[in-house]
């Protein structure tokens, strides 16, 4: 038996431990309390002070996580447009191939406005529109990564439905446009200028979604 011992590893140090659970709590809390006040308040109207006092924690604890409440701001939108992102990709997944082109147009528009038609995202959107002059990068960020993939994705299937003859669309970044403001236009206007006004039930807004889905293949059917 050999009298070798196998050779000692050397302690763990916090690198190697990974992210410490107290401070992933902390963000956590802060992210939430933060999202909450900022979609009710507004950015102006909402304090490090209210936010520390929801998320039950320090000011610090703050500064030290997120930096100021420019940054905090800037991070939480960041990571909705992230999400919304990953939804664009997976809007339009097997649209160009469609056997059944005006039930799948369906299907996408009722999906389209129900994703958008929640008050979480719609006051998502007001709130950066209205903070638009304060960061204009971030706002254009958002819409890059948020609506503006939305569209560039529509724009590519719509695309290829009109190079197989599935659709009229010589213009496909204007169908898209079409498309898009059909489906979801007049609930969004709604919400902008009626913040607190109910929103349609499922139903209406599936009603809504098919109305203007067929609007769409009356102008672009093939």
């Amino acid at each position: 038996m050999s009298d070798r011992h196998p050779p000692l590893r050397a302690p763990l140090g916090p690198r190697d431990r990974g992210p410490d659970p107290r401070t992933l709590r902390t963000r956590a809390a802060v992210a939430e309390a933060a999202t909450t006040l900022f979609l009710q308040r507004g950015y102006q109207d909402t304090g490090v002070d209210e936010i520390a006092a929801l998320a039950k924690v320090s000011k610090r604890s703050i500064y030290n996580n997120y930096g100021d409440k420019e940054s905090l701001f800037t991070e939480l939108v960041l990571g909705f447009t992230s999400t919304a992102g990953e939804f664009a990709d997976r809007l339009v997944t097997g649209l160009a191939e469609a056997a059944d082109l005006p039930q799948a147009l369906h299907e996408l528009g009722r999906r389209h406005l129900r994703t958008v038609a929640r008050p979480e995202v719609l006051r998502l959107r007001r709130l950066i529109i209205l903070e638009a002059g304060r960061f204009p990068a971030l706002a254009e960020e958002y819409y890059r990564s948020a609506p503006g993939r939305v569209m560039a994705a529509l724009t590519e299937a719509f695309a290829l439905l009109h190079a197989r003859g599935a659709l009229t669309a010589p213009n496909p970044r204007r169908a898209a446009e079409h498309f898009s403001y059909l489906v979801l236009g007049s609930t969004l206007d709604s919400f902008l200028f009626a913040p607190e006004a109910d929103l349609p039930t499922p139903t209406e807004l599936d009603r809504l979604a098919d109305d203007g889905v067929t609007a769409f293949l009356a102008a672009y059917g093939g």
